[in-house]
């Protein structure tokens, strides 16, 4: 199921991608009498039974008032109210090597904060601070209940869904000391969607297509099998750390053809006009346009 938050008279509502549009959950579940989840979060938190009633509702409520145009919608994040935001670096292994960066031992941990939430077809300011904005297309996965000290070979069943992120990275900003945080943790910096796909429709995490255009340009090209540390390894690595609570989501790394990979004389960054796509098999693509912050 691809489940999306968008706005409704100016507040975030849920919806479900089905065939023939969008399906206002709120007022399919009204004119059906039946309760349902209210927001993506309020879905997770709730678990299988709030699956199964937003699956019951979908499948009853094909060609309803209640479907939506798609391109009719402004579109939030798709996973509105993390606790974290944790983030791997230098986990595609063409990456490490475009870099000149060693193989990582341990998954490098970083993180990004509320105020980097992004949505789907959102507008994105290039602070006027950094003049190396990159892209990063990135897997992520939201975390479905409470999990700490998972074992590996339970780790998945701890995920709701995933989705597909940005990793904008302010590059001079980031190297401006061995910790990334300040390139990283810009407003709108994370955009995540349009959907989170719950994980029973998604698969083996493990082996999908990722790739990002620049102005309809393909800038990178991996697969997700590419990746140092698998989806599982690094749920149940950061839970021996921390707990992760529902709605939280872990960005996994992102592959090769970054700007910073490029050549010195072939590193062109991100401007103003520019429009940036991921897509990730089964996921959907998640597009921005990017202007200048005002002065």
């Amino acid at each position: 199921m691809k489940l999306l938050t968008f706005f409704k008279q100016g507040k975030p509502s849920l919806g479900i991608k089905i065939d023939g549009g969008i399906l206002d959950v709120a007022a399919a579940g009204a004119a059906a009498g039946r309760p349902v989840p209210d927001s993506v979060q309020s879905a997770i938190e709730q678990g299988s039974d709030a699956l199964s009633a937003l699956a019951e509702l979908a499948a009853s409520s094909a060609g309803t008032s209640s479907l939506l145009p798609e391109s009719d919608l402004t579109f939030a994040p798709c996973v509105t109210a993390p606790r974290k935001i944790v983030c791997v670096g230098l986990n595609y292994r063409r990456h490490a090597e475009e870099t000149g960066a060693p193989i990582p031992e341990y998954p490098i941990l970083f993180n990004k904060f509320h105020n980097a939430l992004a949505a789907h077809g959102q507008t994105i300011e290039i602070p006027r601070v950094t003049a190396k904005l990159d892209y990063e297309a990135e897997l992520a996965i939201v975390i479905g209940r409470r999990a700490k000290n998972v074992p590996r070979e339970q780790a998945l069943d701890y995920v709701f869904g995933y989705s597909c992120a940005n990793d904008l990275s302010a590059r001079d900003l980031q190297m401006r000391s061995t910790q990334w945080m300040l390139g990283k943790i810009g407003d709108g910096f994370s955009p995540l969607g349009p959907y989170v796909v719950t994980a029973d429709e998604v698969g083996d995490p493990g082996s999908l297509a990722i790739r990002s255009l620049v102005n309809g340009e393909v800038r990178q090209r991996s697969n997700t099998s590419d990746m140092i540390f698998a989806c599982d390894e690094i749920v149940s690595y950061i839970s021996l750390h921390m707990t992760l609570e529902p709605g939280d989501v872990i960005l996994t790394g992102t592959p090769e053809g970054v700007v910073l990979g490029y050549p010195p004389e072939r590193q062109h960054y991100l401007q103003p006009g520019d429009v940036v796509t991921v897509e990730i098999d089964r996921l959907g693509a998640l597009t921005n346009r990017f202007v200048a912050e005002p002065q």
